[in-house]
């Protein structure tokens, strides 16, 4: 029987250790973490992201502190706010919420905040020191949703090491850091993405399927080996006609039903991996925190 990855149940666990060891801080040293979060303009669906984040931030305990900009925010002004956080004692962990406007180069603005207070794990040093870190680094600030990811993988009680893995997708934010996750659990690792040749045979061969591509249910079920384990990253929204009425439904970039017919184990969207994302950025800015503590 297929068994279904739950991610709001592994997330509320990482969050319940987040918090016994916030609060074991705070009665230590008397501080707690603190999260700047920066939200730039209304874009509807970063509302939502920044409100959840939030939430789960101020439950485990972390300090937050809000700014939400107008649209019309120019880039010298976010980098100047950046720059003013980095150098504030209270924030520990720096969040832009992407995406940005236009008119804004949001490479720019993830370069300046101080890799020390990267709570997404995106800055260029923190991405190097995961290709070069050993294995059991703690102190390492790693891009939330692909570390959720391998949380997720080692919740299964397998071995990685020696597995084939295929990571559909070749973001910076996702698909790059995932491979070298994989990489340090000695997993044999293919990156693959929408423009691979024999997307599909390559696929077969896999042990462990990370699809990150952004394309609604692309992986069908008949490109999954029996027993293969399947991490769902995408969130796409597509329209269905029920019954005459167009609704708006989530899907994963993995046709879910098909696949569960193969797989050993796999994520459901949603309820798989968007709750760990959130649940590493918490774990990013706690560590951060205990960093800062020993300098």
């Amino acid at each position: 029987m297929t068994k279904l990855i739950n991610g709001k149940e592994i997330a509320q666990n990482l969050r319940n250790q987040l918090k016994a060891e916030i609060d074991s801080l705070k009665s230590k040293i008397g501080k707690v973490p603190g999260l700047a979060v920066v939200q730039v303009g209304n874009v509807a669906a970063s509302s939502v992201y920044v409100k959840a984040k939030t939430k789960s931030a101020k439950e485990v305990g972390i300090d937050v502190i809000d700014h939400h900009l107008s649209q019309e925010t120019s880039e010298k002004d976010l980098l100047e706010l950046v720059y003013k956080l980095n150098n504030q004692d209270n924030v520990n962990g720096i969040l832009v919420q992407l995406p940005l406007p236009n008119h804004i180069n949001e490479q720019i603005i993830l370069d300046s905040i101080h890799p020390n207070k990267d709570a997404d794990g995106f800055h260029p040093l923190n991405v190097g020191k995961l290709s070069i870190a050993s294995k059991n680094d703690e102190n390492l600030l790693i891009p939330c949703t692909p570390y959720g990811c391998l949380i997720m993988l080692k919740g299964l009680d397998i071995n990685l090491s020696g597995m084939n893995a295929i990571v559909i997708g070749r973001s910076n934010i996702v698909g790059k850091p995932m491979a070298q996750l994989l990489l340090k659990e000695s997993c044999t690792v293919t990156v693959a993405h929408s423009k691979t040749k024999n997307l599909e045979e390559v696929c077969k061969s896999a042990d462990i399927v990370v699809a990150a591509v952004g394309r609604p249910q692309m992986v069908k079920g008949g490109w999954i080996k029996k027993g293969a384990v399947v991490i769902d990253v995408g969130i796409n929204r597509i329209k269905l006609n029920t019954n005459g009425e167009i609704k708006n439904k989530l899907v994963g970039d993995v046709d879910f039903i098909e696949a569960k017919k193969n797989a050993a184990a796999i994520t459901p969207v949603p309820g798989g991996v968007g709750p760990m994302t959130i649940a590493c950025l918490l774990r990013n800015t706690t560590i951060a925190f205990k960093n800062s503590q020993k300098n």
